[in-house]
């Protein structure tokens, strides 16, 4: 996990310094993982956004993207209490963790590559600690080819497509959903029976 002044990435740190001036009760930093490192679900998003996790830090908290994740995982079991939008709401996850790609916000929700590739080693390390670690979650085509690219395989032998269950080579399952963004929910490109579908089928799976 890079630490809260990490410094690997010129861009996003100079972006971090402008939120602390701009956000100052805003937790602007590297945002940790949320969820036991004993979960055999693992899901990932792409980069905390500046008004949500980076915020909050709390992934996938404070903004539209985690209102149906997050409701989703309670209506399925993998958390439990409630989600308010903020770290210190008392929610719980069981059996799941949540993390990003990568862990800084970027500027205007835009990667580079370069901070694509210098942030996946802390990924991988993520990875590697889960040691009852099954199924992958990809919020997005972008993390679905980083967790990819960590264990080793080709994105291009493995479609990112919505629902998709991929058995990878070494028995873990890559699962996939379109991004839970405001963008995506309003034009309906992603419904909650769509995304709810997902998780049950990956919740099946674990059972």
């Amino acid at each position: 996990m890079p630490g809260h002044d990490c410094t690997l990435c010129p861009r996003l740190v100079a972006y971090r310094e402008s939120n602390r001036r701009a956000i100052p009760h805003g937790f602007n930093g590297p945002v940790p993982s949320f969820g036991p490192s004993t979960a055999r679900l693992l899901i990932v998003g792409q980069a905390p956004g500046v008004n949500g996790a980076n915020t909050t830090g709390r992934p996938f908290t404070g903004d539209v993207a985690g209102r149906l994740l997050y409701a989703t995982l309670l209506k399925t079991g993998f958390a439990s209490g409630s989600y308010e939008e903020r770290a210190d709401d008392g929610l719980k996850l069981h059996d799941c963790r949540v993390t990003n790609a990568v862990r800084c916000a970027p500027p205007q929700h835009k990667l580079q590559t370069v901070e694509i590739n210098t942030c996946r080693p802390f990924l991988a390390e993520e990875i590697a600690s889960m040691r009852k670690l099954r199924v992958f979650l990809a919020i997005g085509r972008e993390p679905h080819e980083g967790i990819l690219r960590v264990l080793g395989l080709k994105p291009a032998a493995y479609k990112f497509a919505h629902g998709s269950m991929h058995e990878l080579p070494n028995g873990l399952i890559l699962a996939d959903s379109f991004h839970t963004s405001q963008y995506n929910v309003n034009t309906g490109r992603l419904t909650a029976p769509m995304f709810e579908a997902v998780v049950e089928e990956i919740r099946a799976r674990l059972n």
